[in-house]
């Protein structure tokens, strides 16, 4: 991977016309777009076909939990959208079932550890007795056993991760900030060279982007910092 392979940047705007904007403003800076809940309710699942044809690579962030067939059927599908990433919430019936779904594929399959807006006190009140760190780890040796393709986690747990998963497996994380940025809704946040050296391999990295004056020159600078680190 390149830099510049490293970097997701995510299309969370409210139409498929302001993604097509925004790809076009991003030019040649960027070359992963993750899709999730805002754009895919909005025609964003037909706006992949776009983004394929335009040699770029598609993180589907969807976020999948649900029975096994469910996850069975819904994974069948996704492999046939010819994106790169793809993710569930890390239960083992759920990642078991996509791993099955979607062998033979190159669909990387990422189990979603422990969202980074939430802490331990957030666990708490949806009524889990870990804290995330404790709880991301578990997941993610979970994950490693069962064969996905990586995990996504907070880049404050990175370094531990990696100890733990398969060596290939990718390490996504989001809740990056770059020097400077507001947390906003992220509490469990890292700047990119500092992830990078965590071990994450993948950064998403969104409002210091797409809510900057210039998002190509910022998007430069993250590719830029990203390169620095490795």
């Amino acid at each position: 991977m390149t830099p510049k392979d490293r970097l997701i940047v995510p299309l969370d705007v409210p139409t498929v016309m302001d993604a097509e904007q925004l790809v076009e403003l991003l030019g040649d800076t960027v070359s992963y777009y993750k899709i999730g809940h805002q754009l895919a309710f909005a025609g964003g699942l037909n706006f992949v076909r776009e983004l394929r044809d335009m040699r770029k690579q598609v993180f589907l962030d969807m976020k999948l939990l649900d029975i096994d067939n469910t996850i069975t059927k819904g994974i069948e599908n996704i492999v046939k959208m010819d994106v790169q990433m793809t993710t569930l919430h890390a239960y083992p019936k759920a990642m078991k079932a996509a791993v099955e779904a979607a062998k033979g594929s190159k669909l990387c399959l990422l189990g979603v550890t422990v969202l980074t807006s939430m802490d331990d006190a957030d666990l708490v009140d949806a009524g889990f007795a870990d804290k995330a760190e404790n709880l991301v780890l578990k997941r993610a040796e979970q994950a490693s056993t069962l064969g996905m393709g990586g995990v996504v986690s907070s880049a404050q747990e990175a370094s531990r991760i990696r100890k733990i998963i398969s060596p290939n497996m990718a390490i996504v994380t989001p809740g990056i900030r770059p020097a400077g940025s507001q947390a906003g809704d992220q509490k469990r946040i890292m700047t990119p060279a500092d992830a990078i050296a965590a071990g994450s391999t993948h950064l998403v990295v969104g409002r210091p982007v797409t809510g900057a004056e210039n998002p190509k020159q910022a998007a430069q600078y993250i590719v830029d910092e990203i390169a620095s680190a490795l």
